[in-house]
């Protein structure tokens, strides 16, 4: 394997190599890592790099001589990040200054978040970066600019050596970072969904990441493998609900569970991942099966898998034990009898199931918060406690204590909190999304501002705009280099002015490719032309969604549904809140909202001004 970088060295190394010989350097590693040469352009700016950085760097060992053994690294690659590499990497004593070099003059948001966001990652997942400050820097070589924008620090070439000199200012050569062993740093970036998926599948380990070892995903898999390990030793039937906020990982916990018991020695099956999700089923299936593995066998729809074997039939599964994605969603009975013949709710359907079993049965429903957003699914997990009130077996209950409340029906309740996930694994470092997405749709946009603050600090950035052609330029600039990246279009189902400004839904769209595959692909999301739905989107999850806001929802000083939005629900005002909170919650970078130039929408746009969302074409100079 080819080094990760494309040329490192101490300053003084630096200084004294040739400019040409560095220029080598870089294009090698192009070829090496890209397998392409670099076009003329690119070895415009490395050259402009190299000059800035010899100019700054000199000065810089004029002032301080300790600054010659400082560590420099030239186009760093980020493991297991597809390309993504900061142009220059300064170890300054013990700081780490990251700085991007862009040639245009004009400063724009998309620059701003791209350095901020190797900066936060860098500190976040990088083992010899962690405890040490991690400074974003962007250099507009062709402009005079200085000052700091969102928490970046932005210089023109000229002022440069400023900057450095401030930003390593208490750096004592004795707290000089090691590049060598900076260089051999473990990095281990949060994956998403369909990368841990594909990981966990491939019999390789996920990467030791400390968000999601302090979540508590791996507690939670190791419990429900001692209630398998009893259910299986002692007999009995077991329902075990695993909560969480929306992106907190249970859909990585039912997977990794899944894994760990439906594979043995000799592969026999024990275990299936069932979801009503549709779109969620498909792109598992779709991920899974490029990992040497038919994804069909392990991960199935919830309905087809209920029309097999519940209601009247007299069929039983293999598995013993069952994982419900989004158990709250359940089908009620009456949604159940308009889609096939059977008397009685899902939850119910699940529980006699497990009875035809005889001997024991473990159920392990993963819920989350607020998502209910189709027709039937309004009872939430109310259903689960009726189930087991009115079947004959009795039913052991093992939950988080703020939801054990809800089943009095259970033969015994254990309450055991290492079964709630609190902290969010969507967005990186961003727990206070979810806080946030609550406090905007309660209409508390005083307290969504103060939270929008704490994500800014974070590297998340919560966008709105009213021109569709900025947001999908701004995410082309955002992520150029960066072709694992996954942004595209998403919008609510009740299309209403979001399709007359560019979201365009299809009701032929295979969500395994539109969330798997790369740009090359017509089907791919980053070609940003179709959108996705709340349907199509629920459980997944991009780098940075573009959201257009809908005419199903609006603001006058508090949210109202407009007259016959979604007149057939029970609770119209419910579902449209969560088909907000769903697709607001889909982004690991950030979100840019579109609301469409419509007056009935200005209130719309000033309310997520209000909450701390930043006008996406505002830089303030």
């Amino acid at each position: 394997m080819s080094q990760q970088w494309g040329w490192a060295g101490s300053v003084e190394l630096f200084l004294s190599t040739e400019h040409q010989n560095v220029l080598e350097s870089l294009s090698a590693h192009q070829l090496a890592s890209m397998g392409d040469h670099p076009g003329q352009s690119q070895m415009v700016a490395w050259g402009d790099e190299i000059r800035v950085m010899r100019d700054v760097l000199g000065v810089m060992v004029g002032d301080r001589l300790e600054a010659s053994g400082w560590g420099l690294v030239l186009e760093y690659e980020l493991p297991r990040e597809g390309g993504r590499r900061p142009d220059v990497v300064l170890l300054a004593g013990d700081c780490v200054l990251v700085l991007e070099f862009k040639g245009s003059p004009i400063l724009s948001r998309a620059a701003l978040d791209q350095v901020d966001a190797y900066a936060r990652d860098l500190s976040e997942y990088h083992s010899a970066s962690h405890g040490h400050p991690v400074v974003p820097i962007l250099v507009l070589v062709n402009s005079d600019h200085f000052g700091e924008h969102y928490g970046v620090r932005v210089t023109g070439g000229l002022r440069l050596a400023e900057v450095v000199s401030a930003e390593s200012a208490g750096a004592e050569t004795g707290q000089q970072l090691d590049l060598s062993k900076w260089l051999a740093g473990e990095y281990a970036p949060l994956p998403s969904l369909v990368q841990a998926a594909r990981t966990i599948f491939s019999h390789e380990p996920l990467p030791q990441i400390r968000r999601a070892e302090s979540s508590g995903v791996g507690e939670a898999v190791d419990y429900l493998r001692e209630i398998a390990a009893q259910a299986s030793r002692d007999g009995g039937m077991h329902l075990a609900l695993v909560a969480g906020v929306p992106g907190a990982g249970k859909t990585l916990v039912g997977l990794r569970f899944v894994y760990e018991t439906h594979f043995d020695l000799d592969e026999t099956q024990d275990a299936v991942f069932l979801s009503g999700n549709g779109p969620l089923v498909q792109v598992l299936q779709h991920t899974l099966s490029g990992s040497g593995r038919e994804g069909k066998t392990f991960v199935r729809d919830v309905h087809a898998f209920l029309k097999s074997y519940g209601g009247s039939s007299k069929r039983s599964p293999n598995e013993h034990m069952w994982v419900y994605d989004e158990a709250q969603r359940a089908w009620d009975e009456d949604k159940v009898r308009e889609k096939r013949p059977s008397g009685f709710s899902e939850p119910e359907d699940f529980l006699r199931v497990g009875q035809k079993l005889g001997d024991w049965a473990l159920m392990v429903g993963l819920i989350g918060e607020g998502q209910e957003i189709h027709v039937g699914e309004e009872s939430g997990l109310t259903q689960w406690n009726d189930a087991i009130r009115d079947v004959d077996v009795p039913w052991v209950v093992h939950c988080p204590s703020r939801v054990g409340k809800l089943f009095p029906a259970a033969s015994e309740l254990r309450l055991e909190d290492v079964l709630d996930l609190s902290v969010t694994l969507r967005s990186h470092k961003a727990d206070q999304l979810s806080d946030w997405v609550a406090a905007l749709l309660d209409g508390d946009l005083s307290g969504a501002q103060k939270l929008a603050e704490e994500l800014k600090q974070v590297a998340f950035a919560p966008l709105v705009t009213r021109d569709v052609g900025a947001a999908k330029a701004y995410a082309t600039a955002r992520y150029a280099g960066a072709p694992e990246a996954r942004y595209g279009l998403m919008m609510s189902s009740q299309r209403k002015w979001a399709s007359g400004v560019g979201f365009l839904d299809d009701f032929y769209l295979k969500p395994g490719p539109w969330f798997g595959d790369g740009e090359e692909s017509f089907a791919s999301c980053r070609r940003m032309e179709k959108a996705v739905t709340e349907f199509q989107c629920q459980g997944l999850e991009l780098d940075l969604p573009i959201i257009g806001w809908g005419g199903d929802l609006l603001w006058d000083g508090a949210w109202y549904i407009p007259d016959g939005v979604r007149k057939r629900l029970q609770r119209p005002d419910q579902i449209t809140l969560n088909v907000y909170r769903v697709l607001l919650t889909r982004g690991r970078d950030g979100f840019v909202v579109v609301v469409p130039p419509r007056i009935e929408l200005d209130g719309v746009f000033e309310a997520l001004l209000a909450a701390g969302c930043d006008a996406l074409e505002q830089v303030e100079l």
